[in-house]
C-alpha cells in the first residue's frame, strides 16, 4: 500500500479526533442542529451556499435534508443557492460575482430562515455578502470554516470551525458536519426513528 495513501488517511483521522475532543465545536455544532430544527419545526427553510468543493457541500446537504438522510419521513425545505447556472451567471454578468448568493438570498429568504454559508478560508466575498445581507433581512446565519474561520467568524451567528488549515481536510470536516446536522435534525424533528 502507499505510503501516500495511509499518510492522508491518517491526516483525515486526526482532524476528526481533534473534532471529537473539541467540545466547544460539539456544542457549536449540536446547537446549529438545535436552530435549524427549530426554524424547520416553524415553517422556514435552510439556505445554504459555498464554492467549487463547498458548493457541493452546500448541494449535498440540501439534498440530504429535502430527501432523507437516515429514516422515512417527510422532505424538508432546503436549497443550495448554487445550482442555477442561469441565475448566478446573469447576476455574476450584472452585478458581480461577489453578489450571487446575496441576491439569491434576497429573493428566497424569509425572516426566520437560516442561511448556512460554507468557506475553508471564511473569506469567500460572496459568501460574506450573503451573510450580511441574511442578517439584514432577519435570517440566522450559521457559518461552517476552517480552523481560522476568517472574516466570518465575526459575521456569522454561529461558526463552526473545523481544526485545520488544509482545505481538503477542512472539507472532510464539513462532510463530517453536514451528515451531523442531518442526524440530529431528523431526531429533533421525527424521534431517533426518524418517522413521519
Amino acid at each position: 500500500m502507499s505510503e501516500q495513501v495511509r499518510a492522508l488517511v491518517a491526516a483525515s483521522l486526526e482532524v476528526k479526533r481533534a473534532m471529537l475532543e473539541d467540545a466547544a465545536l460539539l456544542a457549536a455544532i449540536e446547537e446549529a442542529a438545535a436552530r435549524c430544527a427549530g426554524t424547520l419545526a416553524r415553517g422556514g427553510r435552510i439556505l445554504l451556499a459555498g464554492n467549487g468543493g463547498s458548493a457541493a457541500d452546500a448541494q449535498h446537504i440540501a439534498a440530504e435534508l429535502v430527501g432523507r438522510f437516515s429514516g422515512e419521513r417527510r422532505a424538508l425545505p432546503a436549497i443550495a443557492l448554487t445550482t442555477n447556472t442561469s441565475t448566478l451567471t446573469a447576476v455574476a454578468n450584472d452585478y458581480g460575482y461577489e453578489h450571487v448568493f446575496a441576491r439569491a438570498l434576497e429573493g428566497l429568504a424569509s425572516r426566520g430562515d437560516v442561511f448556512i454559508g460554507i468557506s475553508t478560508s471564511g473569506s469567500s466575498p460572496n459568501v460574506l455578502a450573503a451573510i450580511d445581507t441574511a442578517a439584514r433581512l432577519g435570517v440566522e446565519t450559521i457559518g461552517l470554516t476552517g480552523r481560522r474561520g476568517g472574516a466570518m467568524a465575526g459575521r456569522c451567528g454561529l461558526c463552526l470551525r473545523v481544526p485545520s488549515d488544509e482545505t481538503p481536510r477542512i472539507q472532510e470536516g464539513h462532510i463530517l458536519i453536514g451528515h451531523i446536522l442531518c442526524a440530529r435534525i431528523e431526531a429533533r424533528l421525527f424521534g431517533e426513528r426518524g418517522q413521519a
